[in-house]
């Protein structure tokens, strides 16, 4: 079976010739960590100031945790996964996702660094702010972090941990077929759900997938 990665190491390797882009595209796996559950926990509390029920809350944020799996889905199959024709098209595409693909054990580019990461989410804040009322919006942001934070924190474990059974197992091994046996199916990383939605699901396991 064709195996579609350059290096298992789990060193980085460099690509910008700028020692300050460099550092900035690099991150420990914790660093999500710090930054972000701060601020879901600053949004459950400014959802709760700002009067919104509890049964309230917890239909907002459950509606952020699943338009995170949507959006998740979404970004890694047509923007990740898009491929430009362009030299400048192509060295973007590398530097966002086809190191992670040639590199698949960078552990240093397993996470979003914050660099990419807290504009997305100010974007993404903005735009959903257009759609619901303040105190709404506080508990969707909410959820819709918490849903980017376990993406986060399973995206590395499911490169540098092995699952010995249950769902993770299973969660594990559709991202490893992913990528080491066709990168154009399997775009759901925390869930399969979408995939599943939208037949880019993997129709049959092989046994001797890298796992």
């Amino acid at each position: 079976m064709k195996k579609n990665f350059v290096s298992n190491s789990e060193e980085s390797t460099r690509i910008f010739k700028s020692s300050m882009l460099e550092i900035l595209s690099k991150v420990h796996y914790s660093v999500p960590l710090f930054i972000f559950i701060p601020v879901i926990t600053f949004f459950v509390i400014q959802a709760f100031t700002h009067q919104l029920g509890l049964a309230a809350f917890v239909v907002f944020f459950a509606i952020g945790l699943f338009v995170w799996s949507a959006t998740e889905y979404l970004l890694h199959r047509f923007i990740f996964h898009y491929h430009p024709t362009s030299n400048l098209g192509k060295r973007i595409h590398f530097i966002f996702h086809g190191v992670h693909h040639d590199y698949p054990k960078d552990k240093k580019r397993l996470v979003l660094p914050p660099s990419a990461s807290i504009p997305l989410a100010t974007l993404f804040y903005f735009i959903f702010s257009l759609f619901f009322q303040q105190n709404q919006l506080f508990a969707f942001f909410a959820g819709f972090l918490l849903g980017y934070l376990i993406y986060d924190m399973l995206h590395y474990a499911m490169h540098h941990h092995n699952f010995k059974s249950g769902i993770m197992k299973k969660i594990k091994q559709h991202h490893m077929l992913h990528h080491y046996h066709d990168p154009s199916k399997g775009y759901g990383v925390s869930s399969a759900l979408w995939d599943d939605i939208l037949q880019t699901k993997f129709n049959k396991t092989p046994q001797n997938v890298n796992e």
